[in-house]
């Protein structure tokens, strides 16, 4: 599928979201790397090939939809209480407060490059502060597209999780990730 310029919508049934995060501390050997998928979102990227800074991207995820869908490492498997702690902690805890804040949001300011080789810088919105981050992503002849970005959590107001009175706990830094099995052309005027 090769890309053409247009309006695509963006969701779980065409894209998946994750976010991978690492652990650090004195405890990180007995704590787990996940691999966290948002369920819930919706997006839309216009595209204009020939001139990329025309196009544009935005995303909005519930933060009630943030599932643990791995965990690896650590001394112990991951089992499904473990997994229905975390995402509990996600949700209430000092971490994304999803009553109060029930969507993250990404607004592209910036697109440049080319399908093959693109960056997309734009305003994040997390806990209801927004800062820029810059997407990198690639393309393959498929279609599929591929993308990271690292996010400082604490730049947000996140206190990254920890137990054991420190000794074991997340690293501040994490990595969303996304992938593009196909566009959806939007239905009518975006």
């Amino acid at each position: 599928m090769a890309l053409t310029d247009g309006t695509y919508r963006l969701g779980p049934s065409t894209a998946r979201l994750l976010i991978r995060t690492g652990r650090a501390g004195l405890g990180r050997r007995a704590g787990h790397d996940l691999t966290i998928e948002a369920v819930r979102w919706s997006g839309e990227a216009v595209l204009v090939i020939g001139d990329p800074d025309s196009s544009s991207v935005s995303v909005t995820v519930e933060t009630g939809s943030l599932k643990v869908r791995e965990g690896t490492g650590g001394l112990k498997a991951l089992t499904d209480a473990d997994r229905a702690e975390i995402e509990r902690t996600l949700a209430k805890r000092a971490l994304l407060y999803t009553a109060e804040h029930p969507t993250i949001t990404f607004r592209s300011t910036r697109v440049a490059g080319t399908p093959q080789s693109f960056e997309i810088t734009g305003d994040l919105t997390i806990k209801g502060r927004s800062h820029p981050v810059t997407v990198h992503g690639k393309g393959s002849g498929d279609g599929l597209l591929r993308g990271w970005a690292t996010v400082t959590q604490s730049t947000w107001g996140i206190k990254p999780y920890a137990a054991f009175l420190g000794a074991l706990r997340l690293a501040d830094e994490v990595r969303m990730e996304f992938e593009v099995a196909r566009l959806e052309p939007a239905d009518g005027p975006g």
